[in-house]
């Protein structure tokens, strides 16, 4: 599956001393090892990351001290990853295709994954804290414009997204290509639909719902 970390950037630094950038390297492999593990598992054991990655469980121990460092690591890189699709979608002059855009680049780098298997595992930090506030903005700003063009129904809130998202990134089989085929096609039913006339059943989705699911004691995983 596409990568929806920052472990790319992590995987080649050459500005960096050898050492520095074989840890940098290292950092990336074992970002996407524990991708792949907690995706398939969010209660497998930080060891099966390490036999995943290829490394050390020391070497693994040095950059990541516990489980949940490493849980935390990987969802606040998808929520960095959310905010700078969002961003260039708010770049784009046609506020539609900006925000339908935004919507194809965050299901392809699966970043609702993390939230749908990862939520509650761990306690978030202050800082992602501030970024969750930050993409809640930016995917406003991107709704706000798309609908002053006429195209998005009226009645779709910036909660919405984020449950279009997440029924997305539950479609998943062994092949994952066929798995990003399909993700594409139910997000081109789902566009369709943001763009369709006529009122939706029952009030919108509202912040509190889902909140607290990042509350480690909620026992959400």
């Amino acid at each position: 599956m596409p990568k929806s970390t920052e472990s790319a950037v992590r995987e080649s630094r050459p500005g960096l001393p050898g050492r520095k950038q074989q840890a940098a390297r290292n950092d990336g492999v074992i970002l996407e090892a524990a991708r792949e593990v907690f995706l398939s598992d969010p209660k497998a054991p930080i060891t099966a990351v390490a036999q995943r990655a290829g490394v050390g469980i020391s070497a693994l121990y040095r950059r990541y001290p516990g489980k949940e460092d490493l849980l935390r690591t990987l969802c606040h890189d998808g929520l960095r990853r959310y905010i700078a699709e969002a961003e260039m979608g708010l770049e784009d002059a046609d506020a539609w295709r900006g925000l339908t855009g935004f919507l194809e680049r965050v299901v392809e780098a699966d970043v609702h994954s993390l939230t749908v298997h990862l939520a509650g595992a761990f306690t978030p930090t202050e800082e992602m804290g501030r970024d969750a506030m930050r993409s809640h903005e930016l995917t406003d700003a991107l709704v706000e414009r798309a609908r002053a063009t006429g195209r998005l129904r009226a009645d779709i809130v910036t909660l919405d997204l984020g449950l279009l998202l997440e029924g997305c990134a539950a479609i998943r089989i062994p092949d994952p290509e066929r798995t990003r085929q399909l993700r594409r096609r139910h997000l081109a039913l789902l566009v369709d639909g943001l763009a369709a006339s006529g009122d939706l059943p029952g009030p919108p989705p509202q912040a509190g719902e889902f909140g607290s699911r990042w509350n480690p004691e909620a026992g959400s995983v």
